[in-house]
């Protein structure tokens, strides 16, 4: 009776779950689904913290003022109980948690965005475009991101290890994608339910570590080719 043990000869090379599927299969879908959703998430806050950040730390003032206590008052609410209340309404689906996740998780990127800006905003070519005509979302959008790109992407890997992480948590705890969507959280609840079958555990979190290495390498390998410090010599 399934679970069933890794086996050869019945090509079930991770095991069987506890519906008598294939573990190895749930762990490739399951990593399709894990990758688009954390990039989706990745693309979202990236775009609101972005626009958010560069704006209070270019204009400054009243408006920085306003968007810092709103942040501060929004960062205070607890995203888990939203999620359990809304779990308890509707069945959440995949859109559903990436808005959820995105309206949370969107607040890091824009204090980081906000300082960058805030030191880039005096440099000379900010000045130089200022006294050249430039509007300020050219200079916000053509001057000081180009410049802020290595930080930039210096937070991808993690967002994108975030993601993956945060899908597979809610999944665990039950209130992440409903059923047969393949979920590694919901391999490591059954798992939990069945300390026995190592298989099962022991499978998710070995494809979880070489997953978030090798995000965590690529990430770092792309920041240091966009970093145009990385490719300057100073003579």
């Amino acid at each position: 009776l399934p679970p069933s043990p890794p086996s050869a000869r019945d090509r079930h090379f991770c095991g069987t779950d506890a519906s008598g599927r294939d573990v190895l299969a749930r762990l490739v879908y399951g990593f399709r689904l894990a990758i688009f959703f954390s990039l989706a998430l990745l693309l979202a806050t990236f775009i609101t913290g972005i626009s958010i950040g560069s704006s209070m730390g270019y204009f400054g003032g009243a408006f920085d003022l306003i968007f810092q206590r709103l942040i501060e008052i929004w960062s205070s609410v607890p995203n888990l109980y939203v999620i359990i209340i809304i779990a308890s309404v509707v069945i959440p689906n995949f859109w559903i948690l990436l808005f959820i996740l995105w309206a949370f998780g969107w607040m890091g990127m824009t204090w980081t965005m906000r300082t960058v800006t805030y030191k880039e905003r005096a440099r000379d070519y900010v000045l130089a475009a200022r006294a050249l005509g430039a509007s300020h979302s050219r200079i916000i959008f053509h001057h000081i991101l180009p410049n802020t790109v290595s930080v930039i992407v210096s937070y991808v890997p993690f967002q994108v290890a975030g993601g993956i992480v945060a899908l597979a948590a809610l999944d665990f705890l039950g209130f992440g994608l409903p059923p047969p969507e393949p979920s590694w959280g919901e391999l490591l609840q059954q798992g939990w339910a069945n300390l026995s079958a190592w298989w099962l555990s022991g499978s998710v979190v070995a494809a979880m570590v070489l997953t978030l290495v090798l995000v965590t390498f690529i990430g770092e390998a792309v920041r240091e080719a966009l970093d145009p410090k990385m490719h300057t010599t100073y003579e």
